[in-house]
């Protein structure tokens, strides 16, 4: 017995010595390679070598790609490659914010680019001040003790798990001219209407896909926030007789501020690139109603016989500054929340 337990036992042995071999393999000749760079750069500097590569990555995707930007938005002409293009300056940039009235698009030189300036400005005031209330709003039911509870959470998440493209098919056919919306509407005697034909129309709407698009990912965040509030602190006001109200304004939006100031920030990034949704739900019409500041980028750069690179370029640079100090903001806040949250 002992002897056929001992050939079983051998046998595994054997097989695990199999098994591991291409493993051990790979470790021996990798250890030649680290062994030399922990002794070239030492155990401090391994970190470094180990980031190399992702830093290389995101030099070819990034940092390259903008110092590229940058470049053709110092020159001008049609071609693509430099040496056919011609050094401007600061002409294009110039160009942009050549402006009498920078109120009115049409006093502009390049009057398509301030109205989409002014299309994005409403949109983001509009968008994030609807987007962050409906997302408190639906944390706030979320939150509560109800039936479903986690159903309920899944459905208002369920949008932002789609492609933007998707979404925005989904909401064209809704509201086409003869989509299900119309089609609904006319069978309780209501006329046609042109949603996405309309100025003010297509503008609320591009408004509404978008908040439908993302509310459930802000709420989410609030949630979080939410939960995070201990749960004596309200046994206590209920026990001092404080009203719903009061409790909101003195206990939950306080604890809850950090949550939404990121919440808001993240929100007007997003604001500001809005493309995708609205590019695929009215294409920018009617007329520039709907032309955002990337659509005009990509339009410029791209869609236009006459590409003007340069141009297009400099309008990402600008959209790009603003992005970075949004971007600065949000690290601004972050720091000095765990600051606080340190002391």
């Amino acid at each position: 017995m002992s002897t056929i337990t001992g050939e079983r036992g051998g046998q595994a042995s054997s097989l695990s010595s199999m098994l591991t071999l291409p493993f051990r393999f790979l470790m021996g000749v990798l250890n030649a390679p680290m062994s030399f760079l922990q002794r070239r750069f030492g155990i401090g500097g391994m970190g470094a070598v180990f980031l190399a590569p992702n830093m290389l990555i995101f030099s070819v995707f990034v940092l390259i790609p903008v110092a590229i930007n940058f470049a053709y938005s110092l020159t001008g002409g049609t071609a693509i490659f430099f040496d056919d293009r011609h050094f401007v300056g600061l002409g294009q940039y110039q160009t942009l914010l050549t402006c009498s009235d920078y109120t009115t698009p049409s006093t502009c030189l390049q009057d398509a680019f301030w109205q989409s300036v002014h299309n994005t400005a409403f949109f983001v005031i509009a968008q994030v001040t609807v987007l962050v209330l409906v997302s408190l709003g639906t944390a706030l039911v979320l939150n509560r003790e109800m039936r479903a509870r986690g159903f309920w959470r899944g459905v208002f998440f369920f949008p932002v798990l789609l492609s933007p493209v998707v979404v925005g098919l989904i909401w064209k056919w809704i509201l086409q001219r003869d989509g299900l919306l119309n089609a609904i509407l006319m069978d309780f005697g209501f006329e046609r209407t042109l949603w996405l034909a309309e100025r003010s129309w297509a503008m609320f709407w591009a408004i509404f896909v978008s908040i439908w698009a993302h509310l459930g990912f802000y709420a989410l965040i609030l949630l979080a926030g939410l939960q995070a509030i201990p749960r004596d602190l309200y046994e206590a006001a209920m026990m001092d007789g404080t009203g719903r109200m009061r409790t909101f304004w003195r206990i939950t939006l306080p604890l809850l501020w950090p949550n939404l100031l990121v919440v808001i920030i993240l929100a007007l990034i997003k604001a500001v690139q809005i493309f995708d949704e609205a590019f695929v739900l009215t294409g920018g019409g009617p007329g520039t109603s709907t032309m955002f500041i990337t659509q005009y980028i990509y339009e410029t750069g791209f869609a236009h016989v006459l590409r003007n690179l340069g141009l297009a370029s400099a309008a990402s640079i600008l959209m790009g500054i603003v992005l970075v100090g949004l971007t600065a903001l949000q690290l601004g806040v972050s720091n000095r929340r765990a600051r606080k949250e340190a002391v």
